[in-house]
């Protein structure tokens, strides 16, 4: 892998972060609006996000090679009545398409959720591809599954990933790698008794549902129905505490959490367990983004290798 500069928008605790930095990317520069979450950053990469990115000019963000954004899957309400740059004023990608705009990264790497591919009968995707295109990149999208990299949560979730340079053959990579849970949780006799579910829940769940895998995650969904798989599902930023219950009788811990999003055990936790959970349920897992971002900067090396031969 060579060398690489970045910019993290809507940084959160780093998971494009992470998964750069293991490729040998430097970051010359960070956005996270929330203070929690740039508590964390900074304990973890000696770098503070920059605060709100709407009040941030173009001078102040440098120039780089990738540009990485879990953008915010806010509701996009003002897009798909017409396409272009101008529907797309009032959303949080609009700040992105500005930076592409100005600052020209010969590669872009982008985060959502699987709901936006649907969202407004697919007019939302469609004009932020087009308005991608217009500033002039080649755009591929693609659904990705956590479990599919590793990582034993099933977590789907949109990437799109743009290249200035029209001549890069990009595929996304589909590698079915199995991540196990015992990998991920902790032996019951070492969590603290703060994660245990009350015994009204242990008994509620019981009553309704009987698990074949152990250790599984045992899932409650809105309607009340109690489910249960050899992995977790996908973590929520703002989902109740018993949503997701190991083998029926206990919560995950914030390292859990972290593990299940492919962030290592080095990664400090500095806030506290709610602030933890929220950031977990809203960060990237680290295993898709290194898998595809690798891929894009190889293809990119490699397009830019065949035309220097052309030249020659």
């Amino acid at each position: 892998m060579r060398e690489f500069t970045y910019i993290d928008l809507f940084a959160g605790i780093g998971g494009f972060h992470l998964a750069a930095d293991a490729l040998g990317g430097k970051c010359l520069f960070a956005s996270e609006i929330d203070a929690e979450a740039k508590k964390a950053y900074y304990a973890n990469y000696g770098i503070m996000p920059s605060g709100d990115i709407t009040k941030i000019s173009n001078e102040e963000i440098p120039d780089h090679d990738v540009l990485l954004a879990g953008f915010p899957c806010q509701p996009f309400s003002i897009i798909g009545n017409r396409l272009g740059f101008d529907d797309i004023r009032g959303t949080l990608f609009f700040e992105i398409a500005r930076i592409l705009k100005a600052k020209t990264p010969p590669i872009f790497v982008l985060e959502n959720v699987k709901q936006l591919s649907r969202h407004n009968q697919g007019k939302t995707l469609n004009t932020i591809l087009n308005t991608l295109k217009e500033l002039g990149y080649l755009v591929h999208w693609k659904i990705l599954n956590a479990l599919d990299f590793g990582l034993p949560q099933k977590r789907e979730r949109t990437i799109i990933v743009g290249f200035l340079n029209h001549s890069v053959n990009f595929a996304f990579p589909c590698p079915h790698i199995t991540g196990k849970l015992e990998d991920i949780l902790e032996p019951d006799d070492t969590v603290d008794d703060k994660y245990f579910a009350s015994e009204r829940i242990i008994k509620k769940r019981l009553e309704k549902h009987h698990s074949e895998y152990n250790p599984g995650i045992w899932h409650e969904n809105k309607s009340g129905n109690i489910t249960s798989y050899p992995y977790s599902c996908a973590l929520r930023a703002g989902a109740s505490y018993n949503y997701l219950l190991v083998n029926g009788v206990r919560r995950l811990t914030p390292r859990e959490m972290l593990r299940l999003q492919g962030f290592p055990d080095t990664f400090k936790i500095v806030c506290n367990d709610s602030q933890t959970r929220k950031q977990a349920g809203n960060a990237v897992p680290v295993n898709v983004i290194k898998a595809v971002l690798e891929v894009a900067i190889n293809a990119e090396a490699e397009a830019e290798g065949q035309q220097r031969k052309k030249v020659i």
